[in-house]
């Protein structure tokens, strides 16, 4: 079903990206692999490589419009296509409200939502003039639920849900783009690193205590919706791990 299928993946450079890019390249799909950190990214090129795999890499910030159709354009350049866009660059500072860090909530929203709208908003003529296509949207299980000290971030993931199923709606039927929403729970990630907030310390701890979600798990959950039957259109996903209450 992948083979050949030309993957376009924002913020691969580590955890879930980084896992979803070998994981598709092993399954036969081209890889157009974008992030901030290229050294991190020319690791991921290698491992690839080395398995005889095909893989563009590029420095990519989402949060820049232009970049995103650069991103793109890559891929239509170098691979001719565009198959599948995974929406996966995402940050989590979280922070009570009330210690109003409005630098990290701009930056929030800027690469959780408008980044994953500049992403999609590329890679979108190309699927409408194909008929077809495949968008894979990094949601959290934040984006069902709200808890202390992830307003902010509750907030931008439920908008990420809402855009998905948006987007099934108006395209899925229509133009034959498969829409698929991916909620993980708490995984072992660097994400947990953008958390500035001294006061969340003990949070951060107990995180770290519990038997996580490996990111590859997760790339599991990203290639079994990938890997449907055409007519299977995955929608939602979300995976938590067996120690996650909520």
């Amino acid at each position: 079903m992948l083979k050949n299928k030309v993957v376009l993946i924002t913020g691969a450079s580590s955890g879930i990206g980084y896992s979803t890019a070998i994981t598709l390249s092993k399954a036969g799909a081209k890889i157009v692999a974008g992030a901030r950190r290229t050294e991190k990214l020319d690791e991921l090129k290698k491992a690839i490589e080395n398995e005889n795999g095909s893989i563009l890499t590029t420095s990519l910030d989402v949060t820049r419009r232009d970049e995103c159709t650069k991103f793109a354009n890559l891929a239509l350049q170098e691979y001719g296509n565009i198959d599948v866009l995974i929406n996966n660059a995402g940050l989590m500072p979280l922070s009570f409200v009330k210690n109003l860090r409005l630098d990290e909530w701009d930056r929030m929203v800027d690469v959780n939502l408008k980044g994953l709208l500049y992403s999609t908003a590329a890679v979108i003529p190309t699927m409408l003039s194909n008929k077809s296509g495949h968008i894979v949207n990094i949601s959290s299980v934040a984006g069902r639920v709200v808890f202390p000290a992830g307003s902010v971030y509750c907030a931008t993931k439920h908008a990420v849900t809402a855009f998905s199923e948006g987007l099934r709606q108006e395209l899925s039927q229509r133009s034959n783009i498969r829409v698929t929403c991916i909620e993980p729970g708490v995984v072992s990630t660097e994400l947990y690193n953008t958390i500035t907030d001294e006061s969340l310390k003990s949070f951060v701890e107990s995180v770290k205590k519990m038997k996580a979600l490996d990111a590859q798990d997760i790339a599991n959950a990203i290639f079994y919706a990938l890997n449907s039957p055409a007519h299977v259109n995955v929608n939602e996903i979300l995976v938590r791990p067996v120690q996650q209450d909520r």
